[in-house]
């Protein structure tokens, strides 16, 4: 029952029937930031058997800096949630905070860095932001479409 409860609850958070959350599939694509300092690019897949996978690299010229694994995908207890692994670590969970058909916002206030994740659309752009949980020492990232 209180499986049933949280489903329903975060589904009609993010505006989606209870038996089907609704994955950021305006997330989905090639994504890339060019800058002075260097390079980031982004990918996901598609939402698909309610998961969302995605995979960044950010670097300088031929040198690759950082890479990272993530997925979107419902926890054990079906709560929509960001699953981070920087450099393949194991990954970390990053729960819902609020979603709207344009920016979806995931927090885990016990991490170190970051706290928070959140994602939005500015027309065709997307951009990213990764902070502590009160939106301190914020990064940002400005993507288009290749």
């Amino acid at each position: 029952m209180r499986y049933g409860m949280i489903v329903a609850a975060t589904a009609m958070l993010i505006g989606a029937a209870p038996d089907t959350v609704k994955l950021p599939d305006w997330m989905a694509g090639h994504w890339v930031e060019e800058t002075e300092a260097g390079w980031t690019e982004e990918s996901w897949l598609s939402p698909r058997a309610g998961m969302m996978i995605g995979v960044s690299r950010s670097g300088k010229g031929e040198t690759l800096q950082i890479w990272e694994l993530a997925r979107i995908a419902p926890d054990e207890a079906g709560r929509l949630t960001f699953w981070a692994s920087p450099k393949g670590r194991a990954p970390s969970p990053f729960p819902l905070v609020s979603a709207s058909a344009t920016e979806v916002v995931f927090a885990n206030p016990a991490h170190d860095y970051p706290q928070r994740i959140r994602y939005w659309r500015e027309g065709a752009d997307l951009l990213a932001e990764i902070s502590l949980a009160d939106g301190s020492k914020a990064m940002r990232w400005h993507y288009r479409r290749p």
